[in-house]
């Protein structure tokens, strides 16, 4: 074999004993689920920052306070609620303030954390935006797709965020194909 055709020992050809390739269709598959992660959150940032001027991390924060009981969450959840850091969240809170649109404020069950609570004009700012964001929601990711899919990319979603939420928890992360996994290709 010629010099430049050997595999390198950490090539596909080398196969190291804890690497299982992905095949073919694994990586076509995943190659999709990257461009998807990387395009979706742009277009659907780029359309809210044109229609609402708002991003679309901003506008996740004031839709899920407009939707929890008192429009107000402690922020420790209200991050998990958006998926983001609570680093990240205090400082789009704090613009959020700025804007009247959120309102912080110390839990009065337990001063130890804060809450944030959505204001009556983060209120309008959300039923202002809501309508674009979910034409655009339906456009890119719902109409693509027949009614069968939509249950499975929601299937395939969930199982994917437990999966990279355990793996950052430091928890096991179940086997492949483990007791109790839901069937998410039949209806």
């Amino acid at each position: 074999m010629a010099a430049d055709t050997e595999p390198l020992p950490d090539a596909p050809g080398a196969d190291p004993p804890d690497v299982r390739w992905l095949s073919d269709d694994e990586t076509a598959a995943w190659l999709a689920v990257v461009a998807m992660m990387l395009r979706l959150p742009a277009a659907l940032d780029g359309r809210l920052q044109r229609e609402a001027g708002i991003g679309l991390f901003d506008y996740l924060v004031l839709s899920s306070l407009s939707m929890v009981e008192g429009r107000t969450a402690r922020m420790s959840d209200l991050a998990g609620l958006v998926n983001g850091s609570l680093s990240r969240l205090s400082n789009v809170v704090k613009r959020l303030e700025q804007h009247g649109w959120v309102r912080r404020a110390p839990d009065p069950d337990n001063a130890r954390y804060t809450t944030a609570t959505l204001t009556a004009a983060g209120w309008d700012k959300v039923v202002a935006t809501a309508p674009g964001h979910v034409r655009s929601v339906r456009d890119l990711v719902i109409e693509p797709l027949d009614a069968q899919e939509v249950r499975q990319l929601g299937t395939f979603g969930r199982r994917i965020a437990d999966r990279v939420l355990g793996g950052l928890a430091g928890a096991p992360l179940p086997a492949a194909g483990a007791e109790g996994a839901a069937d998410c290709c039949t209806e």
